[in-house]
């Protein structure tokens, strides 16, 4: 992938926008609608400027990469399930017997000659330009959201290495530009690169980090992809592309990057320095607060010639990270089978934020196995941030298959084997009552159905009982009203606990299985991708969810009133004079109607 631009209109085309357009916000709101449309293409925008520094910039911004499944498809050269029998293969390689064997197996371990990165000895393309003065300004990085922070490079390779040298990292972390030679480092602190860090700080030294911009987009996965610990995350680029990744060492440390990237950034991090980052908002939707992070000093900058700026915008799904997150829950499938040999199958849906919701399919071998499998998940690496786990039977539906599969669950679905716990969380978790802690929810929807067993009432019948016990009630609507248990999801005007509403219309329990409740202001009752959305981000399973006397769900905002001491953040919402002006240049298309069906703008 030389020529990225090239190869994109190739591989599903590719969307030039030629008109001047502003890093702050302009470009950002254009690329995140784009890519919520089923013909998602990526965007390159060709003429950046920042009219808050009065520049324009001859560095285009490359966007939306990963905008479609076949896109990403052809990125990784192969189907991701493709790659994952190879995976599978080599972890259940044993020593061939005999002659045969041993030349059948020859082509895939001869591949294996590829997995290892390869340090070069010539400078790479990457370092053909180098930078008299060290100036971020003079790049087009991107303010995405109203309330951020600043400008964030979003697409950016964080390269470190360990004290001793011996083991690299590479990570994908938003980074915030503070002036014109500092950036934060969001190292979350489950993350390698948080781990190097501290080896640094106990041993009272500077660490080196170089950050590389652009490149072939699969070094962009590898970034996030949930490699072991220890392990460098190029060693998947090498057996995914079946050819060793080139690394050239960085001009000022001894750090080793790709040579055909576009822009590296070197630089070390003082352990003993830290700046308030953030805020930002992020891929869950909603913005992650300030908070202290370290930050690196820069001290060196080069390019290739004619360099492209690659970006993504987060926030609310779908995003390019649905497809990005589809290839590592496809890839990463024979990793976790180890731990869990019963798995089939598992997925994470994109608006249940990966890691907020996983759905799984088992074999079901005696009593209490969904349950010895949520604890699995909960126990080991990448899935122990999992804050909802749904356990289903090999007879179930495809995972991927919303409608059939939610019906699947309901029927099964049983008070008694409702599992509630307490456990890490992602740093990027709002609702916990504590940082880094906060409660599991696993549900066993294995075995036998169940019998509907409440009255079913019409939606306005239901309403009108409902209202006369609780005010606050503003709307009600009633899914899956056919299984065992229907969802009843109704939204409210806060002002009080919604623990209250629960109190006020217990009366009513012969006709409810399923409640959950959530705020009137910016959901709509009619859209159930985005109110899966809303709650998956918005419940603390230990605080939010009673089995008495019906299954309670408290999706809403917490705040004091309902004991909640930290900072709710607000979710991210476009800029409406942003999306007009936009869309009066004739560069995007918007109604209200596309505003509630992906929440871009707040609304009633």
């Amino acid at each position: 992938m030389r020529d990225i631009v090239d190869w994109l209109k190739l591989h599903g085309g590719l969307k030039e926008i030629k008109e001047s357009l502003d890093v702050n916000l302009e470009i950002p709101h254009i690329a995140y609608l784009d890519i919520k449309k089923e013909d998602a293409k990526p965007i390159l925008f060709k003429n950046p400027i920042s009219k808050e520094l009065g520049r324009e910039y001859d560095m285009p911004v490359l966007m939306n990469i990963f905008a479609n499944k076949a896109l990403t498809q052809d990125i990784f050269g192969a189907h991701p399930d493709a790659i994952a029998k190879e995976i599978s293969w080599l972890l259940e390689f044993k020593p061939p017997k005999g002659l045969f064997a041993k030349l059948k197996a020859l082509p895939r371990l001869w591949k294996l000659r590829s997995v290892f990165p390869k340090r070069l000895q010539a400078k790479g393309e990457c370092q053909e330009i180098i930078y008299d003065t060290i100036d971020l300004n003079a790049f087009p990085i991107l303010k995405t959201w109203s309330e951020d922070g600043g400008r964030f490079i979003t697409m950016g390779q964080v390269y470190t290495q360990s004290l001793d040298g011996t083991k690299q990292n590479l990570g994908m972390y938003r980074l915030q530009q503070y002036d014109r030679d500092k950036l934060g480092m969001h190292w979350q602190i489950h993350k390698d690169g948080a781990h190097f860090f501290h080896e640094y700080k106990k041993a009272g030294k500077k660490m080196p980090v170089s950050v590389a911009i652009g490149g072939d987009p699969l070094y962009i996965w590898c970034g996030q992809a949930p490699m072991p610990s220890g392990m460098f995350e190029l060693l998947l680029y090498g057996l995914i592309r079946g050819k060793n990744a080139k690394l050239v060492k960085s001009l000022t440390n001894d750090i080793y990057i790709p040579g055909d990237v576009d822009i590296v950034i070197e630089g070390y991090v003082d352990p003993n320095e830290s700046k308030v980052e953030g805020p930002f908002g992020d891929h869950t939707g909603y913005y992650t607060l300030q908070e202290k992070f370290p930050f690196m000093h820069i001290e060196k900058i080069t390019t290739k010639k004619n360099p492209l700026f690659h970006a993504t915008v987060v926030g609310k799904p779908p995003l390019e990270d649905k497809y990005m997150g589809w290839a590592t829950e496809r890839i990463f499938l024979p990793l976790l089978k180890p731990m869990a040999p019963e798995l089939i199958d598992y997925h994470m849906p994109e608006n249940g934020v990966f890691h907020n919701l996983i759905l799984a399919k088992m074999h079901t071998m005696y009593k209490g196995h969904a349950q010895q499998f949520m604890h699995a998940f909960w126990g080991v690496g990448q899935m122990s941030f999992v804050k909802h786990a749904i356990f289903v039977d090999e007879d179930a539906p495809k995972l991927d298959d919303y409608e059939k599969i939610t019906q699947y669950i309901l029927d099964r679905l049983d008070k008694k084997k409702i599992l509630i716990s307490e456990g890490i969380v992602d740093h990027l978790d709002h609702s916990s009552n504590e940082q880094f802690v906060g409660g599991k929810l696993g549900i066993d929807a294995t075995g036998k159905k169940v019998k509907k067993e409440i009255e079913l009432l019409n939606d306005r019948e239901l309403f009108e009982k409902m209202q006369k016990l609780d005010r606050s009630i503003r709307g009600l609507k009633q899914y899956m009203i056919k299984t065992a248990n229907p969802i009843c999801v109704v939204s409210i005007e806060k002002k009080v606990s919604a623990k209250e509403l629960l109190k006020n219309i217990e009366s009513l329990q012969k006709y409810i299985a399923v409640l959950v409740v959530v705020e009137s202001v910016n959901n709509d009752l009619n859209n159930p991708y985005m109110l899966v959305w809303r709650v998956a981000n918005n419940i603390d399973a230990k605080r939010d969810i009673f089995l008495e006397p019906f299954i309670f769900v408290d999706a809403t905002n917490k705040s004091i009133v309902d004991g909640f001491q930290r900072e709710w953040p607000g979710d991210t919402l476009c800029d409406r004079d942003v999306l007009e002006d936009l869309q009066k240049r004739g560069l995007i298309e918007f109604d209200e109607t596309l505003i509630k069906k992906w929440g871009l703008c707040s609304f009633f």
